[in-house]
């Protein structure tokens, strides 16, 4: 088994396998591509390590780390919905990796990893095979929408009555536009009613920026503006960031005004992207990110865990002042259920 690392992610463009393994061609979210990761390299300031294991047969594992001095992480911060390693051909790549990853790291933390494809177990197991000690805990919820064949007023009709009662009240006192390419202006009125909004700075504009760019150019970008009917000449009050592909809408960004707050902005747009991506875009899945905000339960029906996965090897005196704060923390716990 070869195993290979890249701190530089222009090389791997250069490598045919990998390069195309890591493409649109075969991975269906943005979260699985190389484009990502050069994304948070090149705007976000983390420092990449791609572990790569390579079998004669053709099988291949990618684990996108970051990081340095022997604390490695996953490739990944606020914008990435879920973390996972990138898997063809069977999972004795990963085991390789585990064992030769041993050499580069003391630990090794993975956050947002999804189990429902068994990536988390796959992780685990391979890595407690070779020798670390891995802990594994739940970090976080992922807010999901199946459709199941349902048109877009079957899916609305079953929302919650306060919901529909407001859609039904607000809906008419604004004007909504769903963009499928980029663009300047309307990008810049996203920005701007962003920093009017209740959320916090934007964590990096450009990476986001970029990353809308590519989506629109690729055909798969739907940014949303809503106008306040009463004044349609005015600045728009709500915007939201949405990409389509492999038949789930992911939900990236939703911002509005807080002067525009009484006429419910967010539902109404909401709403409005739902009804494009349901009728239009024919997707099966509409994925709401992390976080389990209590909106996002009126619009989403089911939900999926996030994991933690903490890494050490046992040996390490780096890690015992770690471990042990981990083990008192647990006597702790013990102690108060007991």
């Amino acid at each position: 088994m070869k195993v290979d690392y890249h701190s530089d992610l222009k090389e791997v463009q250069s490598d045919g396998q990998l390069a195309q393994a890591l493409s649109e061609a075969h991975q269906s979210a943005p979260f699985d591509r190389l484009a990502w990761w050069q994304g948070l390299s090149e705007y976000c300031g983390l420092v990449p390590l791609l572990a790569v294991a390579r079998g004669d047969d053709g099988a291949l594992a990618v684990l996108p780390l970051a990081g340095k001095a022997g604390h490695l992480t996953a490739l990944s911060n606020w914008y990435t919905f879920r973390f996972r390693p990138i898997l063809l051909g069977g999972r004795a790549p990963l085991d390789a990796l585990a064992t030769r990853l041993k050499s580069r790291a003391h630990r090794i933390t993975l956050s947002h990893v999804p189990d429902e494809d068994g990536s988390a177990s796959a992780l685990e197991t391979a890595f407690r095979k070779a020798g670390w000690l891995v802990l594994r805990e739940v970090c976080d919820t992922n807010r999901i929408l199946p459709l199941e064949g349902r048109s877009c007023d079957e899916y609305l009709a079953a929302r919650p009555g306060k919901l529909r009662t407001t859609l039904k009240r607000k809906s008419g006192k604004m004007v909504t536009r769903v963009l499928t390419e980029f663009d300047g202006e309307a990008w810049a009125q996203y920005e701007s009613i962003y920093a009017e909004s209740w959320k916090p700075e934007e964590g990096s504009p450009d990476f986001l920026r970029a990353f809308a760019r590519a989506e629109g150019a690729a055909g798969r970008l739907r940014l949303a503006l809503a106008d306040d009917a009463a004044d349609p000449q005015g600045p728009a009050i709500a915007a939201q960031m949405w990409t389509v592909e492999g038949g789930t809408a992911f939900i990236h960004k939703l911002a509005h005004r807080e002067a525009a707050r009484p006429l419910s902005p967010g539902s109404v747009l909401t709403a409005a992207l739902m009804r494009r991506v349901i009728d239009v875009d024919r997707v099966t899945l509409v994925d709401f990110g992390t976080g389990d905000d209590p909106y996002k339960q009126d619009w989403m029906e089911q939900q999926r865990v996030r994991y933690r996965l903490d890494m050490f090897r046992p040996f390490s005196p780096r890690n015992w002042p770690v471990l042990v704060q981990i083990g008192l923390r647990g006597l702790a716990a013990r102690a108060k259920r007991g």
